[in-house]
């Protein structure tokens, strides 16, 4: 019983830790560059990560022949989704963005059936159309709301959409890896891939902007400082951790539905903290997201209860 109400607190945690990512994503954008955030954040959770690990609380037996399959997979996520996500969020809302990422099991059931071959149903393909027009009348309140960046706003919901696509494909060749990885080697690697990469974009980010010696200025600001240790350390690290304790406890499924919570904490906390505007018909939109999620996962069981396929979205 005990295991039940941990394991059951722990996925609630990290859907409450992923949905205030785009919160401090948001915030973050404010004095860091965007390849200047990813950099940073990914070398910060790649640092713990090889610390942990050093320190022996985590094994790693990862293989120098395995590297390169895994860099691979990394460059699904988290190189193109995290391009996408942040600078989806820089022209959008934490809200909005929490709300299309959240179509991430949308697009690993589509893609599974174009891919793996999997079965879709009719009802799976209705909510997954219920989902994507959710999408497009956020998109159109965008506009209806009064923003005047409708252009770079319509950009920003493009580009959530494609990290949605690559966290998809990234869910669909974890799932083939997972048979010779273990999850703490496929992160372990995609943590460290991240940090090379994004700092190598950002040294030359910074660089064409504000010079080298800027890359480092900005640490100076303290909201700069906690957002990158939210996610760098809590929402890349601990919230893996948590996921993993969550699904060596409870079937996946029902994680997944706990993972639906991250969209509305998303909201709120854009609502709340950042004053950001969302109108009824964003609102809408979102419920109709939110359902076709919902439904995407709900009718991806086999008569006999056994999950055709189970994605869970760390951020």
């Amino acid at each position: 019983m005990l295991n039940k109400y941990s394991s059951t607190a722990a996925a609630i945690t990290v859907a409450i830790i992923f949905g205030f990512s785009f919160f401090f994503t948001k915030s973050a954008l404010f004095y860091l560059n965007p390849f200047q955030l990813l950099g940073l954040r990914f070398a910060l959770a790649a640092v713990t990560l090889t610390f942990l690990v050093l320190i022996k609380i985590i094994k790693l037996n990862l293989r120098f022949s395995n590297i390169p399959a895994l860099i691979g997979i990394s460059l699904w996520q988290p190189v193109i989704y995290f391009v996408c996500e942040t600078y989806g969020v820089k022209n959008t809302t934490a809200s909005e963005s929490g709300i299309v990422i959240a179509l991430v099991p949308v697009a690993v059931t589509f893609l599974s059936f174009l891919i793996l071959k999997e079965r879709v149903t009719y009802k799976q393909a209705f909510y997954i159309g219920a989902a994507v027009l959710g999408v497009i009348m956020m998109t159109i309140s965008g506009e209806a709301g009064g923003q005047n960046n409708a252009p770079e706003h319509n950009l920003g919901i493009g580009l959530l959409f494609c990290a949605v696509i690559s966290a998809g494909f990234y869910n669909i060749f974890s799932r083939k890896a997972a048979g010779s990885h273990t999850p703490i080697e496929i992160t372990f690697v995609m943590m460290w891939s991240g940090a090379l990469v994004f700092n190598v974009l950002g040294l030359f980010q910074n660089y064409m902007f504000d010079g080298l010696v800027g890359y480092a200025a900005a640490l100076q600001n303290p909201t700069a400082i906690w957002s990158l240790l939210y996610l760098g350390i809590l929402s890349s690290v601990v919230a893996f951790f948590l996921l993993n304790y969550a699904l060596s406890k409870l079937p996946a499924p029902r994680v997944s539905v706990f993972m639906n919570l991250t969209p509305i904490v998303s909201v709120l906390a854009g609502a709340i903290f950042l004053n950001e505007y969302f109108g009824l018909w964003q609102g809408l939109g979102g419920i109709v997201v939110l359902i076709g999620v919902w439904g995407t996962n709900k009718f991806s069981t086999k008569p006999g209860g056994e999950h055709e396929n189970s994605s869970l979205h760390g951020e």
